[in-house]
């Protein structure tokens, strides 16, 4: 198994897992929980590959992909309610699953060939949009779109840090990894630290 299919694979079963703690802080029943955990573990990717073209999409070249995801929500349907804090795990595992899926989308866009814009943005489009999937469908405040929030700018550093390896002539196995890790160290730094973007404030008009 290659590098992106263990990146593609691990995204698939952490974004199931935080998809299916978000389903259960909705108090969904079970098929409830395999639909978010699926729905957030293939929406980023699937919109990925649809926007490069490739075919099949990669869960129906592979549905393996979709029984993973279905098995880590029965798993959390069972053991939901032994966790202290659902929202604290669900913001951790949602880190490590931006971590491994935005250099999974980066691989896919250099597969293809594409401009590094393009590679950037698919990188920030599997990891961010699958979760944007989940919370809307939950009712949740979408954590991409809290105020402030290092998330989707998480995204774009490690994309833009995996292709700046590569200018130095590193594997692109070693840009994939560094492009995982500054997007979780960014991530893992907003979660504990505080760190954030400055945000809009209107003011009043002038009289």
């Amino acid at each position: 198994m290659d590098l992106p299919t263990i990146l593609d694979t691990a995204s698939v079963v952490v974004f199931a897992l935080t998809g299916a703690l978000v389903a259960s802080r909705a108090q969904l029943d079970i098929v409830g929980f395999a639909f978010v955990a699926c729905l957030t573990a293939v929406g980023g990717g699937t919109i990925r590959d649809l926007l490069l073209d490739r075919h099949p999409v990669f869960w129906v070249a592979e549905p393996a992909y979709i029984l993973w995801a279905t098995a880590a929500a029965v798993g959390i349907f069972v053991t939901a309610h032994l966790l202290e804090s659902r929202m604290k795990w669900v913001i951790w595992l949602d880190s490590f699953a931006l971590a491994v899926a935005v250099p999974a989308g980066v691989a896919a866009a250099l597969e293809t060939q594409q401009h590094p814009v393009v590679v950037v943005l698919m990188g920030m489009a599997t990891g961010s949009l699958g979760g944007l999937m989940r919370d809307v469908v939950c009712n949740e405040v979408p954590l991409v779109l809290k105020q402030g929030e290092l998330y989707i700018s998480c995204a774009m550093a490690g994309a833009i840090a995996g292709l700046i390896t590569l200018q130095f002539g590193l594997p692109i196995n070693t840009a994939l990894l560094v492009c995982a890790a500054t997007t979780w160290a960014l991530r893992a730094g907003s979660i504990t630290f505080g760190w954030h973007i400055p945000v809009y404030k209107s003011r009043p008009p002038r009289q």
